[in-house]
């Protein structure tokens, strides 16, 4: 196993000249990159630039699509002389209804109503209509929009939304925006640079639906209820200091679909501001014969249900031509122009979700982070050199190759770094070399063992490597859980630690490997250098310098074991009740509303601030001091909808401008409660399904026993952390539910550890007590699992310095998390194992006094 043919090093070495190559692209500017070239992008939080998440108001699609229907009926009805009542769109259920006065003509009703349906596209060649027509018995006919249909109006909906709000931003010339689809109705838009997103929010908020409608000059538009096919429309700009009112008929003669194009532009006679607007060839001719045939006759301009102008039809007007006229600003003339260019949503789109950070706070995000990193290589290099010598400087030297081959898989994925993917790089310095411990412990226990030093790496290798699965497996469970139900940056987070983990058990069990057989061949050394102090320089480095623990250890931990399990459950009841009462502090992303971080030109008055923000009559104001004098953190409670979520926004921005002249605004984040609702939902989800599947995949590779223990600790470790939570403050929120995640698939890969020992020692001494078995277990594994646990600890400790408030308390929970994990293996995992496999994991078993260490039939490792 430690050959490696020619062609097996050729493609390692080619994996890793791979991997430098797909990584220098990201060294240079994009436009200097050749086409083929990828890079990774930086994150919203990193750069600076808005996050906004749309959401089509399906209600909207569905009453438009009845009230369509409810129209066409009438005009069919009609032409077929079948006299009807009651007709009307009911949106709550979906349908139309409408009663004909003759019960004779009940089925050539039904027949008009069919001839209104849609034909969707089921298969290859099949059809289904959109709606389901029946008679009732006393002459009732309904039309109800199916679900097929509904589905299919929905998925053109927000398709349609898609690339119209595509065709707004590209208008606006924001550069390397990113406009997605997000679930089945929402649209998510990244806007790099962005700082202020309101003119953005106000243009993609427009339905911008114009369409051209005849006056009912007979209706009395200050009437009650307007006549049926005639709806009463407010003018958008009053001109008189009035309300004004129209009575427009629901015929559109003309839909704003039609138009080619539309500029705004000056009235050469008056010098007022227009937008001119060209029709396509059906817009023409449709615009032609209605002009033609209603001369004199006011004809009303319609955009968004609310009427922009209504002027007279003095001659036809044959040419395609128009010009839309209102009291318009450069401005406001530019805006209707872009938004009639790009096209009318089929839907209102209302801003469910808004993060907003400056580039200064991006800036900073950008230093904490780098920071983190190289105080994070540097403190895990010198463990691993100084703790297992030259072996240690080889998997210091995979590490590197790690985090260039997780750099070059985000640059191929054109994959968007955020802050916490910066946390998972850190992340991945301590979990990476999990391995190489097991590994080097694993080598070191075979040379005290006595094999010679080639049969010595050869068993290091290949009996850590099962382990090395097992526990990384687990930790992929956790991931893909976090980017199944996670949000935004927490699927980059899990993605970068899914990429780190597949990459170090590469480099770990291959990588190395090569490099040591390429050591053990130039020195053919007559022993490893993994036990005491070499001579020399060399010597000094080659040789491990200082052990955690020493190698031989006969800690009896079970004697421990129900003051483990009591102080253990005392602790989790008492964080079960403080996650209850007095509670988590949840964190924007849970409970809604809004949280802006501003930075103003001075120090801050924070009365001032806060008397203002009060006056808006937005509910309870938190106005607090963040991180210096000049820095405020405003927080305000959730709105009663999406809409007054934005209002709220766009309100405080205002008051903070008059308060405090040349106050920037460094970070918002405003979530709906809908939004938070699915979020906390999400983040339980990804809880609970992370720890079913650790169960059922540690109950397959281990005996119940086994899955028990481990989902019981993980489940007591969750709880604890979340009580540590309580304790000290810490936010609750989705950068947390990461840490808890990580932090679990940390406990069950430590777990896995003990307990593949546990089962390696249950094979082989087939007479030794459980308890003692479980101890001697422990004690042959407790280097490795301190190992890891210094390694994360030196990874994370710089990224609760270093990272900044966005990623402190992800650190401190990760920091709690390893602590407790560590101690959960010992204290609760391994009684539940003893308590629960005695009589069954060891049957008949006959206590006998272990053998004296050293001689024959004794333990390994120890």
């Amino acid at each position: 196993m430690m050959f490696f043919a020619r062609w097996k090093t050729t493609a390692i070495l080619a994996v890793c000249l791979l991997g430098i190559l797909l990584c220098l692209p990201n060294l240079f500017p994009k436009a200097e990159l050749p086409g083929w070239a990828r890079q990774f992008s930086l994150g919203l939080d990193l750069r600076g630039g808005s996050y906004l998440l749309l959401e089509v108001d399906m209600n909207a699609v569905v009453r438009e699509r009845l009230e369509s229907l409810a129209d066409a009926a009438r005009t069919r009805l009609r032409q077929q002389n079948i006299g009807y009542v009651n007709l009307a769109a009911d949106a709550p259920g979906r349908r139309v209804t409408f009663r004909v006065r003759d019960p004779g003509q009940a089925a050539a009703a039904a027949a008009v109503m069919r001839e209104q349906a849609n034909q969707i596209p089921t298969g290859v060649g099949t059809t289904t209509p959109d709606i389901e027509v029946a008679a009732a018995p006393d002459g009732t006919i309904s039309a109800t929009l199916t679900e097929v249909g509904l589905r299919a109006k929905a998925t053109g909906a927000v398709e349609q939304s898609i690339e119209i709000v595509r065709r707004r931003i590209d208008e606006t010339g924001v550069a390397e925006a990113l406009i997605a689809r997000q679930g089945q109705n929402r649209i998510l838009v990244q806007l790099p640079g962005v700082e202020d997103p309101a003119r953005i929010k106000d243009l993609l908020g427009k339905t911008a639906r114009m369409t051209f409608h005849l006056l009912d000059e007979t209706a009395n538009p200050f009437a009650a209820t307007p006549p049926p096919g005639v709806m009463f429309l407010a003018a958008e700009q009053p001109t008189t200091g009035q309300p004004e009112r129209y009575a427009v008929r629901r015929r559109v003669e003309v839909d704003g679909a039609n138009l080619t194009d539309a500029r705004a532009g000056q009235d050469s006679r008056t010098g007022e501001w227009v937008v001119n607007f060209t029709f396509d060839s059906i817009g023409t001719r449709r615009f032609a014969e209605v002009t033609r045939q209603n001369v004199g006759r006011p004809f009303a301009i319609v955009l968004d249900e609310k009427v922009i102008t209504a002027p007279n039809i003095r001659e036809p007007i044959t040419g395609g031509r128009g010009q839309i006229s209102g009291s318009f600003t450069a401005r406001t003339a530019n805006e209707l122009s872009v938004l009639l260019r790009a096209g009318a949503l089929p839907a209102p789109l209302t801003v469910v979700e808004e993060r907003t950070v400056g580039p200064e706070l991006g800036a900073d995000a950008i230093r904490a982070g780098v920071l983190a990193l190289a105080a994070g290589v540097v403190f895990v290099f010198l463990y691993m050199g100084l703790a297992y010598g030259l072996f240690g400087w080889f998997a210091n030297i995979a590490l590197l190759v790690n985090i260039i081959l997780l750099l070059a898989a985000l640059s191929v994925m054109e994959a968007t770094l955020t802050l916490p993917g910066i946390a998972g790089i850190v992340l991945t310095l301590g979990t990476a070399l999990d391995a190489n411990i097991l590994i080097n412990e694993r080598i070191r226990e075979e040379v005290k063992n006595g094999r010679p030093p080639l049969s010595a790496l050869e068993a290091g290798f290949t009996k850590a490597s099962g382990t090395i699965m097992d526990s990384n497996l687990t930790n992929l469970i956790a991931m893909a859980c976090l980017y199944g139900f996670g949000s935004g940056p927490v699927k980059g987070f899990a993605v970068t630690v899914a990429i780190g983990t597949v990459a170090q058990m590469w480099t770990a069990t291959t990588l190395v490997r090569l490099m040591v057989s390429w050591w053990y061949r130039a020195k053919r050394p007559k022993e490893l250098p993994v036990l005491g102090r070499g001579r020399g320089l060399f010597g000094w480095l080659s040789r491990p310098l200082f052990r955690l623990v020493p190698d031989v250890t006969t800690v009896p931990f079970m004697k421990g074991a129900r003051v483990g399990l009591m102080v253990s459950a005392l602790l989790s009841t008492a964080s079960l009740i403080g996650a209850f009462y007095p509670g988590l502090e949840n964190g924007v992303d849970f409970k809604g509303g809004i949280v802006m971080e501003v930075r103003t030109p001075g120090p801050a008055n924070l009365a001032q601030i806060r008397a203002s923000i009060a006056g808006l009559n937005l509910g309870d104001v938190g106005v607090q001091e963040f991180g210096s004098p000049d820095t405020v953190l405003v927080r305000l409670p959730v709105q009663g909808d999406e809409a007054g979520t934005q209002r709220a926004v766009n309100a405080v921005r205002g008051g903070l401008e008059q308060v405090a002249p040349g106050t920037r605004i460094l970070r918002v984040e405003a979530v709906g409660n809908r939004v938070s609702d699915e979020l906390f939902l999400g983040g339980m989800i990804a809880l609970g399904i992370s720890l079913l599947a650790m169960l059922i995949y540690i109950w397959f590779r281990f005996e119940w026993q086994f899955a028990i223990a481990a989902i019981i600790t993980l489940i007591l470790d969750t709880t604890k952390t979340v009580g540590f939570m309580v304790l000290f403050g810490v936010e609750f929120n989705l950068t947390t539910v990461a840490a808890i995640l990580t932090v679990i698939g940390f406990s069950a890969n430590d777990k896995v550890v003990v307990f593949d020992r546990m089962r390696e020692n249950l094979r082989k001494y087939k007479q030794m007590p459980l308890r003692q078995l479980v101890d001697q277990s422990i004690n042959e594994t407790l280097n490795r699992s301190l190992g890891t646990s210094m390694t994360l600890l030196l990874a994370a400790v710089p990224l609760a310095i270093f990272g900044g408030d966005t990623l402190s308390g992800f650190a401190w929970v990760m920091l709690f998390g390893i602590v407790v994990s560590a101690s959960s293996s010992v204290f609760i995992a391994a009684p539940i194992v003893l308590y629960s496999g005695e009589g069954k994991l060891r049957r008949g078993e006959v206590a006998k006094p272990a053998s004296a260490p050293g001689k024959a039939g004794a333990p390994a490792g120890v």
